[in-house]
């Protein structure tokens, strides 16, 4: 069967919103026009996939079964053009980096050596590393491990020490250094990756205690926040003054703990010039900040 993929993902974006009218303003398109498109691939399919009901719109059977299908069809599609697209340009490399870590020298470098080849650079959110490798939005990220790493090529760059992120006004803020015992009971804040949180909440603890509950946060910003208000504290990297985050924040030295690593990482597969060649001035070049 032929697919029009335009229709796969018009199904796809209904489906998500459980709401024709929603998804026409998100698709851009009338809703009359937005029903055809969707009766068509029925059609081809020979299956129905939606039921309006008086509370919107709901999957059938046939639905729920496509529905996971159609997007894995829609990534693959995705990453094809995307991989043609690389071959098709040679000399274009997009670089990312997550938060609190410096490229420019190393990327200027690349530059210098390359002035042919297009050299660009992406913040990547610290919890998306191997998607937007794998989904071709960027062809390396220097991050901070832990991220899953399967279908990817890993290097450790460097390491860096942790410490204890507080509020200048907390009573440990003044130490020189911290040890687990000293912050036992002071509740970290958490997200949603398991492997994050074993890591940067040191839990459990090396004598088997869990970590303090912190609040959920997934914006680097509002822990800033909870942090300054005293509501929590944080393990974080130290790679430079935190005062240069927020002046109502501090970082004390955290003696007890493996340091944090920083990583290079590239798609398994990839063996393009830039990024090999990026890879070696990575190397030699990014240190800790």
């Amino acid at each position: 069967m032929d697919f029009d993929l335009r229709l796969v993902r018009y199904f796809t974006v209904v489906a998500e919103h459980r709401h024709f009218g929603r998804a026409a303003e998100e698709l851009r398109v009338a809703q009359p026009s937005l029903s055809r498109q969707i009766q068509r691939l029925e059609h081809d399919l020979g299956a129905r996939l939606l039921d309006r009901t008086p509370q919107g719109t709901r999957l059938t059977e046939a639905g729920e079964v496509f529905l996971p299908q159609a997007k894995a069809l829609l990534k693959s599609a995705a990453q094809a053009a995307a991989q043609a697209r690389a071959a098709a340009q040679p000399s274009r490399i997009t670089l990312g980096y997550t938060t609190n870590i410096i490229i420019t020298k190393a990327a200027r470098e690349l530059r210098n050596r390359h002035p042919d080849a297009d050299v660009q650079t992406l913040h990547v959110d610290w919890g998306n590393v191997r998607d937007a490798l794998l989904d071709h939005r960027v062809d390396a990220v220097v991050a901070r491990l832990p991220f899953p790493i399967d279908g990817l090529h890993v290097t450790v760059l460097y390491d860096e020490p942790r410490g204890v992120l507080l509020s200048t006004e907390h009573p440990l803020a003044e130490r020189e250094s911290l040890t687990l015992d000293d912050i036992a009971d002071e509740p970290l804040p958490r997200v949603e990756d398991p492997a994050w949180n074993a890591f940067w909440r040191i839990d459990p603890r090396p004598d088997g205690r869990r970590a303090p509950d912190g609040p959920l946060v997934n914006v680097i910003e509002d822990k800033f926040e909870r942090i300054a208000s005293g509501d929590t504290i944080a393990i974080v990297p130290i790679p430079g003054n935190a005062r240069l985050i927020r002046p109502d924040l501090t970082v004390v030295p955290l003696d007890d703990v493996d340091p944090a690593h920083v990583a290079l990482a590239t798609r398994k597969d990839d063996r393009g010039r830039l990024v090999a060649e990026w890879r070696k001035i990575a190397q030699s070049e990014l240190k800790p900040n």
